[in-house]
C-alpha cells in the first residue's frame, strides 16, 4: 500500500508539473498571439480606409498602436496614405454629384471640395452653405480652374496628381465670380449645377440634396397636412380630372418641397456656356414653365423660402431650434439642412457603410451609429474622425 501511495503521489506531481509547463508556454505565447491579432486588425483597418496594403513599417506602427489600445491613432495613420483621398474619398462623394448616383464619373469641383474639407478637418456642416472651393495647387501642370468646364479636374485625375497633397482651398466667389452671399458649398459648384440646375424646375437640386445629405427621398417625407399655398402654378390641382390625386398625393411632396426650392429661384445652368448662372433679384424663367396649368397657383416672386416641415411628421428630421426656419437664397437653406439631426446622422451612416462594407444591421450597430452621430456634432462636424471611429469599430469583422 505505501508503495502504491508513493506512485500515486509521483503521478500527481507529474500532472501538476506538466500543467504548470503548459501554462508557462501559454503565457509566453500570449504577447505573440496578441501582436499577431493586432497586425491582422491593422491590415484590415488599412485596407478599409486606404484600399491598399500598408508597408511593413506602417503595418508595424499601426499594430503597435492597436495592441496598446490606440486604435484611433492607427486609423489616422492609415488615412495618411494618399489612396484614402485619391480613391476612398473620391468614390465616397462621387455618387452625390450625378443623377445616376454612380462612382464612374470624372473628378469635379464638388468631389474635390469634399475631399479637401475632410483632409483639412473643415467642419463638414459647411459643405452645404460655405463660400468654399478646392482646386489644384498652382504649378501642378494642369489647366487653371474655369467655371465653364471641368478641364482642371479632369487633368488632375488623368495626370495622377495627389489629392492629398495638391488641393488648396479657395472661395467660389473669387473663382466663379458669383457673389459670396450666393454661394452654398457644394450646392453651387459647377458639377452640382450641371447635374441638378440644368433644365427642369430646380426641384432636382432639392431632392438630390435630401437624398445625398439627409438620407431621405421625397417618398419618405410626404405629408398631406402641410398648407398648399406655396405650390407652384405648374402643378395641376386635378390631374387627369381628379382632384383627389392632388389632395392625396401631389400635395404630400409639393407642399413642403416648393416653399424650400424657392431658395434656388435665381440659379440656372447654361448648357451652351457650360456654367452655372446666378441672376440676383431676377427669378429664372424655368419657375414659370407651365404656369397656365393652374394660374391660381403660387407665382414665385423672389428667392425667399420657408420650411413647412418644421411642423408635422417631418419635424422628426430634427431641425435646429436656433434657426428661424426661413430665409432667402441657397446659403441659408443649406444651413437649415446642414444643421438638422438628419444631416449629421446621414453622414455617419454613409461613412459606416463605406468602411464597414455594410449598412448598420443590428442594435449594436445602430447604437454605435447613434454615438458616432453625437460625437460628430459635438466635435465640430469633423468627418475624418467619423471615418476613424467607424473603421476601428469594424476592424474586427
Amino acid at each position: 500500500m505505501p508503495q502504491n501511495r508513493t506512485s500515486s503521489a509521483r503521478g500527481a506531481r507529474s500532472v501538476r508539473s506538466a500543467f504548470v509547463s503548459l501554462c508557462l508556454v501559454a503565457v509566453t505565447l500570449l504577447p505573440a498571439v496578441a501582436q499577431a491579432d493586432a497586425r491582422s486588425q491593422a491590415k484590415r483597418l488599412h485596407d478599409r480606409l486606404a484600399g491598399v496594403p500598408p508597408t511593413e513599417a506602417v503595418l508595424t506602427s499601426m499594430a503597435n498602436d492597436i495592441a496598446a489600445g490606440r486604435a484611433t491613432d492607427a486609423a489616422y495613420t492609415a488615412m495618411q496614405h494618399r489612396a484614402f483621398y485619391d480613391v476612398t474619398l473620391k468614390n465616397f462623394a462621387m455618387p452625390w454629384t450625378n443623377r445616376d448616383q454612380t462612382v464612374f464619373a470624372p473628378l469635379n469641383d464638388y468631389v474635390a471640395t469634399v475631399i479637401g474639407m475632410v483632409r483639412d478637418d473643415v467642419a463638414f456642416d459647411r459643405v452645404l452653405y460655405d463660400d468654399i472651393l478646392y482646386v489644384g495647387r498652382s504649378g501642378s501642370g494642369v489647366p487653371g480652374y474655369s467655371p465653364s468646364n471641368n478641364d482642371h479636374y479632369a487633368a488632375l485625375e488623368s495626370q495622377g496628381v495627389s489629392l492629398k497633397d495638391d488641393l488648396v482651398q479657395t472661395t467660389q466667389s473669387s473663382a466663379s465670380g458669383i457673389p459670396a452671399e450666393a454661394t452654398a458649398g457644394v450646392l453651387t459648384t459647377r458639377a452640382a449645377a450641371q447635374a441638378f440646375f440644368v433644365a427642369g424646375t430646380n426641384r432636382a437640386m432639392f431632392r438630390y440634396t435630401l437624398m445625398n445629405h439627409l438620407c431621405t427621398d421625397l417618398e419618405q417625407v410626404q405629408d398631406t397636412t402641410r398648407p398648399p399655398d406655396r405650390i407652384r402654378q405648374d402643378v395641376s390641382r386635378s390631374p387627369g380630372g381628379d382632384s383627389r390625386i392632388f389632395l392625396n398625393n401631389c400635395i404630400a411632396c409639393h407642399s413642403g418641397m416648393d416653399p424650400m426650392t424657392q431658395a434656388f429661384a435665381y440659379y440656372d445652368y447654361d448648357e451652351t456656356a457650360g456654367r452655372m448662372l446666378y441672376t440676383q433679384g431676377v427669378v429664372r424663367p424655368k419657375y414659370f414653365h407651365n404656369k397656365d396649368t393652374f394660374p391660381a397657383g403660387y407665382s414665385t416672386p423672389d428667392d425667399a423660402w420657408d420650411n413647412y416641415w418644421r411642423k408635422g411628421r417631418n419635424s422628426l428630421l430634427g431641425w435646429d431650434g436656433s434657426l428661424s426656419g426661413k430665409g432667402a437664397g441657397a446659403k441659408s437653406l443649406g444651413r437649415e439642412l446642414a444643421h438638422s439631426d438628419a444631416f449629421a446622422s446621414c453622414q455617419v451612416q454613409k461613412v459606416f457603410k463605406n468602411v464597414c462594407f455594410r449598412a448598420p444591421s443590428d442594435s449594436q450597430d445602430r447604437a454605435r451609429v447613434q454615438a458616432m452621430t453625437a460625437s460628430f456634432k459635438a466635435n465640430g462636424y469633423q468627418l475624418k474622425r467619423v471615418f476613424a471611429e467607424a473603421a476601428t469599430y469594424c476592424m474586427g469583422d
